[in-house]
């Protein structure tokens, strides 16, 4: 009776979902849907019959709804209620952590980028590392929320990471001190040679166009006339903000990213609308490994419109949108339900934005270089030693004096 009765409840809930699916689909494959979900139940009620030990049906549900999730994509997840309620925490406020980007990459734990100058930047974490294990536990099976859950927590504790890093071919482990976490969207705003301008972004955060646009007229007035954008190891971060930002460099009105997923309503465009773009002076985009989503939307729609010229590494390739769907009892679904593409067409997701110019960043054996720490201790900005940066400077000059030399 007992197995019945949790066989039809698992079946009524799960039909109630399919409903909306069939309307869409003509009903095509309801048959084939009702069979999985009967053999569905039928091993939940099992479990619950014959398993050594007592379950509780939320337990089996919860654990079954985090595997159908995690079966999809690295990026799609179930968040049971206090996976949800620490989310939405997160976005609001502070937290102690170490400062790094993760994703999910051919079933590996993978560092997107860790954020400068926090302890995990500090330490030498770098784009590309994957993470072996966290204190000790094996990161194979773990998802991202697990993942993020072991790293941040109290200020002030050690997390130790053991990290695979391809280059080295090697093991290393890192013991990294979890600090709260503050990003300043721009690092770094100044005029190099020649009247060239440099901006740093880290990350596109809720003022950061607020702070790129600061940046942009304070540059002005020292007379910039050629401009770096330096993307470098940038996460991402809110899609509008990207957007705005790509706008103040293309005219109004012209496409800057677009979404395409299998619903109608999930099919979205983003417009530039800035009444006063810079479209007048040449411009160059840094972009590397641990450029991602953001930086990448901005990097493929400066480029698409031949519009900025692209230097550096191939960049990240997360390009794909996640939208949370709250459940009933506080528990939600994050769904990927779209993927972003370039205005021309080029889907950003697992290809990654192609630069232009490629430019290896200088060898590790040259960051350790005792002049250079000695530089980066005292704050002094240098980027002699920056080869992407050299390049970009190099070629902004050049654009400059082809432009003076063109009747």
């Amino acid at each position: 009776m007992r197995k019945n009765t949790i066989a039809i409840l698992i079946l009524v809930v799960l039909f109630a979902g399919a409903t909306l699916v069939f309307s869409d689909n003509d009903r095509k494959n309801k048959s084939e849907l009702y069979r999985q979900v009967g053999l569905f139940a039928d091993t939940l009620a099992i479990i619950q019959k014959d398993y050594v030990d007592e379950t509780k049906p939320k337990d089996l549900i919860y654990g079954s709804l985090k595997g159908l999730l995690s079966s999809l994509d690295p990026h799609s997840q179930f968040l049971n209620p206090d996976d949800y309620s620490e989310l939405k925490e997160d976005t609001e406020g502070k937290f102690g952590g170490l400062g790094i980007e993760i994703t999910i990459k051919d079933g590996l734990l993978t560092v997107i980028t860790p954020i400068e100058d926090t302890p995990a930047w500090k330490a030498g974490i770098k784009p590309g590392d994957y993470i072996v294990k966290i204190n000790g536990d094996l990161t194979r099976d773990m998802t991202l929320m697990d993942a993020v859950k072991k790293m941040r927590g109290k200020p002030g504790e050690i997390v130790n990471l053991t990290i695979l890093r391809n280059s080295q071919k090697a093991l290393l482990d890192f013991k990294i001190t979890r600090d709260i976490i503050k990003i300043k969207d721009i690092k770094e705003a100044r005029i190099l040679e020649g009247n060239i301008g440099y901006i740093r972004l880290v990350e596109f955060r809720e003022n950061s166009l607020q702070e790129f646009n600061k940046a942009l007229s304070s540059l002005s007035k020292q007379k910039m006339d050629a401009l770096i954008i330096d993307l470098r190891n940038n996460p991402g971060g809110l899609l509008d903000v990207a957007v705005k930002i790509t706008g103040r460099f293309i005219p109004a009105n012209k496409m800057v990213v677009y979404t395409k997923g299998r619903q109608k309503e999930q099919n979205l465009e983003f417009f530039s609308d800035s009444k006063n773009a810079i479209t007048g002076i040449p411009l160059a985009v840094l972009i590397n490994e641990g450029s991602a989503s953001g930086s990448e939307i901005v990097a493929g729609a400066l480029q698409d419109y031949k519009r900025a010229i692209i230097i550096g590494t191939k960049s990240f390739g997360k390009g794909s949108v996640q939208t949370l769907i709250p459940l009933s009892d506080g528990s939600a679904l994050r769904l990927t339900t779209s993927h972003y593409f370039t205005p021309s067409g080029k889907i950003i997701h697992g290809k990654g934005v192609t630069p232009d110019i490629e430019v290896q960043s200088q060898k590790e054996a040259e960051v350790k270089d005792e002049e250079a720490k000695a530089k980066k201790a005292e704050q002094i900005f240098d980027y002699s030693s920056d080869l992407q940066l050299k390049r970009a400077v190099e070629t902004l000059k050049a654009i400059k004096i082809y432009k003076e030399l063109t009747p």
